[in-house]
């Protein structure tokens, strides 16, 4: 079953688009967090960020930048965050990659975060090698 990202892709589902181009889409969120939020949507149908070409996961790089530029503009909003979960665990609604960019007003609305910080763990050097060793090519 495709996304609702698909549908809207697809132009099955109306949306306020706010740029497209080859691989990506971008639209307002229509349950903002704040005045401004927006969806940057690969147009490559996958669930997580590392299951992308590397052609889709280039292309959401500059269409972030671009989308994020314009939000400021048009929202006169001074801050922003950029949001992407992977997997429900993490908090991923839908299925299908996307990056939220969600201006920070101030009247305060936004994301709220809550960040738990720990303590580098004590195989450090290890696990960084580990994860260096499985960087792909």
């Amino acid at each position: 079953m495709p996304s609702i990202f698909t549908r809207i892709i697809a132009g099955e589902i109306p949306c306020h688009k706010v740029f497209e181009d080859e691989h990506v889409i971008a639209f307002l969120d229509i349950g903002p967090l704040s005045r401004g939020h927006v969806l940057v949507v690969p147009k490559e149908e996958r669930t997580k960020l590392h299951e992308l070409s590397d052609a889709s996961a280039a292309a959401l790089g500059g269409a972030l930048r671009k989308v994020a530029y314009a939000v400021v503009e048009a929202t006169g909003c001074a801050d922003y965050n950029v949001l992407q979960n992977n997997g429900a665990a993490a908090h991923q609604a839908v299925m299908h990659v996307h990056f939220h960019v969600i201006p920070k007003h101030a009247d305060g609305s936004g994301l709220g975060i809550r960040w738990d910080a720990g303590k580098a763990p004590a195989d450090a050097a290890e696990l960084a090698a580990a994860i260096r060793k499985s960087v792909p090519g």
